[in-house]
């Protein structure tokens, strides 16, 4: 990759859903190793905008590049192996109910066949660990964890094919404060470890200056604002600072269904 080239680069995406125009000329940069939260109300199309990058939605019009190649040209096997390079933590967890967490783990890797069931149990223990939980959590089923070890182990999973680009969505919804500053400092922790890209979707302002090298404000299908995570709340962007401080009275009003 040359240098100064983004790691993630999306230019003039947009996509509609019938007569709903959800993004309407997303523009949005992610520098290598480099940890952006993306903001905005329901609806405002931040997680279409993830959908597209991860390849879970086609864009109506548009580019994504990944380390400078642009992801929607590229074959079905190349598109593929991109999705090799990538994690994912899904706002609820998702883990599977039927497998031990071990299995939910190394999903991914047995999945592809990476790896041999036998080494697979010791795989899983080294990527718990890595997230504060002991080995034997890995023969429990995820009904028998609380929400903050089902978030614990949903990281792991993320984390366990070491990919060089991960997307959290929502990481601390559902949690106490105290659980959510743990699971922050784990992402980071991991993150950094990786030395790998993320990008996060979350509401929680907290979390957003926490986790957050950089922020992005999504409002209507377009990118309103970038800058530090840390200014949120005092950014100077009106729709910005009604957003992080929760006001009722702003630029952003509520739309009424009709």
């Amino acid at each position: 990759m040359a240098a100064g080239v983004p790691k993630i680069r999306v230019r003039g995406l947009r996509k509609a859903f019938g007569p709903k125009q959800v993004l309407d000329g997303v523009d949005l940069d992610v520098a290598a190793g480099h940890s952006m939260v993306v903001l905005g109300g329901s609806g405002s199309g931040k997680s279409v905008t993830i959908k597209c990058i991860i390849g879970l939605i086609d864009p109506d019009e548009g580019s994504i590049e990944i380390d400078g190649v642009d992801v929607l040209r590229m074959s079905r096997r190349d598109r593929e192996a991109m999705g090799d390079r990538i994690g994912m933590l899904f706002q609820n967890g998702a883990l599977f109910d039927s497998l031990p967490v071990w299995e939910n783990v190394c999903f991914k890797l047995l999945a592809q066949n990476r790896i041999s069931r036998d080494k697979a149990r010791d795989k899983a223990a080294e990527v718990l660990a890595q997230v504060g939980l002991a080995a034997s959590v890995g023969d429990l089923s995820p009904a028998e964890l609380s929400g903050g070890m089902q978030k614990r182990v949903a990281l792991a999973r993320a984390i366990a094919a070491q990919p060089d680009i991960i997307f959290f969505d929502e990481p601390t919804t559902g949690l106490d404060p105290i659980m959510g500053a743990v699971i922050d400092g784990l992402i980071v922790d991991c993150v950094k470890r990786l030395g790998a890209t993320a990008i996060s979707i979350t509401h929680d302002m907290a979390s957003a200056r926490r986790i957050g090298d950089t922020a992005a404000m999504i409002h209507k299908g377009r990118i309103v604002w970038t800058g530090p995570a840390q200014s949120l709340g005092h950014a100077g962007n009106a729709m910005v600072d009604q957003f992080a401080n929760g006001q009722r009275e702003g630029p952003i009003q509520m739309e009424l269904r009709r």
